[in-house]
């Protein structure tokens, strides 16, 4: 077979990786008589799905489990499973109703603008061929380690129930970077690309030998002798690389002129923490409420123990958590959204929490009883104008007077915003109430370039190196310099080596990135000059 060229996509988590090719096939959908007859009825493949995950989840912990923990509770849910009951009763096979009803399900999520919603659609594409699998008495076809996987899609449960100590990747002619399998993909070092639209399925055979470079979003298909000597070449700097990196991960950031820089993580629930030491970071740079609220409207006492674990678990070093930071077209559980024709630019952040004060104010009562506990720092999201910021101070201020009138032990958090809205970033003078600034480049970065980046036809587009975002973040960076005020970036931009240079160089000297990232933002800080610049 011919070399062929390479094949682009865009990065969901980075690395290099070679093997063989595997195709991942997901259950089809068949259409012939014998088919479509179910070997088992629908609570018997439920209840079998459902102890299938339970095995799975006894191999996985902290966020990983979570995943499947939803994955269980969807199997359970009357709201998905009676439609099927109602079809199949009213004479469509089991097999039709099932795949049926899931497909809707997940044609809401895919479409949706909250990125949450995207990513559980891969969990119901998962509950959906599980559950076609155990009604037509099939198996899993084994994969072998250290393969790269290719296919439309892969399932959470799919990439848990792997091997990747032997090495290996994932490739997708579809996906998201903001999937949770992209998520799984990053904590464990798997390189992944997604978005490759001209990967023709099956265009060559299984075993064919593949090249990912999913630091710079390549496949390449059936390499050159020469091709496979340059890649193992980038592979040995890369494990040298890692080697150093490990050595200086719990060693404070500092640029090769002496620059000290901090270095944050984000984090979205406290057991992503389990096994991770606050020795290597300074602290964190942004906890994602918004994940306590997936389930429904969490208590003022749930969340006041969510935080507090964050915050012991820093030892003092600051903490900054972002309030519910909700909206899109689909509803969180017990919260009213209206029906809005472009959510990204409707009712959500602070917009929607001012809107619902009572879930507001729970939350921020559970913000200051929290605050004694350690170093918090409370940031509000998607701010546009100064009033917006006065009245979250003012609901703040008025939670913090009924506390002291109760009795109630708290303390009050200062209170700061993030940068994300265009108009906000353009005139950050207007905000003199806001205790620090937080720059949001995943949202800047759309905003401004009116592209989303998790839609493949457009990622290219939502560059985080576009002059005009870059421009602003510097100017930003100086304003803070005058006014005192605290500014910090926490999107993918801060992480990525190819921008912390630029970052530094405009005058930020505050990071949060994910944890799978902070040794890598930190070896990149350690090799960058900022003399001269």
């Amino acid at each position: 077979m011919p070399s062929q060229p390479e094949l682009k996509g865009i990065s969901a988590a980075p690395g290099l990786a070679q093997g063989g090719a595997f195709w991942v096939e997901a259950a089809a959908i068949v259409n012939s008589v014998d088919s479509l007859k179910a070997k088992i009825d629908l609570p018997e493949a439920l209840a079998l799905a459902s102890s299938q995950l339970v095995e799975l989840m006894d191999r996985v912990e902290g966020e990983d489990a979570d995943i499947l923990e939803f994955q269980l509770a969807m199997l359970e849910d009357e709201t998905l499973n009676d439609p099927v009951r109602k079809a199949f009763e009213a004479g469509t096979t089991l097999i039709e109703a099932w795949q049926q009803a899931l497909n809707k399900h997940v044609t809401d999520y895919e479409q949706s603008e909250d990125e949450y919603f995207q990513a559980r659609a891969s969990d119901l594409r998962d509950i959906r061929d599980r559950v076609l699998r155990i009604l037509r008495g099939e198996t899993e076809v084994e994969i072998p380690e250290g393969a790269i996987l290719l296919a439309t899609d892969l399932t959470p449960s799919r990439f848990l129930g792997l091997n990747w100590n032997k090495g290996g990747g994932v490739v997708l002619q579809g996906g998201s970077p903001s999937s949770h399998v992209a998520m799984l993909a990053r904590s464990r070092g798997v390189p992944m690309l997604v978005g490759i639209e001209n990967l023709s399925l099956g265009a060559f055979p299984d075993q064919t030998r593949l090249l990912l470079d999913a630091d710079r979003g390549v496949l390449q298909v059936d390499p050159s002798a020469e091709q496979i000597q340059d890649f193992e070449h980038k592979l040995r700097i890369a494990t040298e690389e890692a080697e150093q990196i490990a050595l200086i991960s719990d060693q404070p950031a500092q640029t090769a002129n002496g620059t000290a820089v901090q270095v944050l993580i984000n984090v979205a629930l406290p057991e992503e923490l389990a096994k991770f030491n606050s020795v290597h970071c300074d602290g964190i740079g942004l906890m994602r409420s918004e994940f306590l609220f997936h389930h429904g409207l969490p208590s003022e006492e749930s969340q006041y123990r969510s935080y507090r674990k964050l915050l012991e678990w820093a030892g003092g070093k600051p903490v900054t958590i972002r309030t519910l930071d909700a909206g899109g077209d689909k509803p969180l559980p017990g919260l009213e959204q209206p029906t809005e024709s472009n959510p990204f630019l409707g009712l959500r952040g602070l917009r929607l929490s001012l809107r619902q004060p009572e879930v507001f104010r729970t939350q921020l009562r559970a913000l200051c009883r929290a605050a004694v506990h350690g170093n918090l720092k409370v940031m509000v999201p998607m701010v546009t104008v100064p009033d917006e910021l006065h009245s979250a101070q003012e609901l703040l201020g008025g939670v913090c007077a009924e506390l002291a009138t109760e009795g109630t032990e708290f303390c009050k958090p200062v209170l700061g915003m993030m940068i994300e809205v265009p108009a906000a970033a353009l005139a950050p003078e207007l905000f003199t109430d806001a205790a620090f600034f937080s720059i949001g480049s995943n949202d800047l970065v759309q905003y401004l370039t009116a592209s989303a980046r998790d839609l493949h036809h457009v990622a290219d587009l939502a560059d985080p190196g576009h002059p005009a975002v870059l421009r602003v973040i510097k100017e930003l960076a100086e304003h803070c310099d005058r006014s005192g005020q605290e500014l910090s970036l926490c999107g993918d931009m801060g992480s990525d080596p190819n921008f912390i240079a630029q970052l530094l160089g405009a005058g930020l000297r505050n990071l949060s990135v994910a944890p799978a990232r902070l040794g890598k933002t930190k070896w990149t800080i350690r090799e960058t000059n900022l003399e001269g610049v």
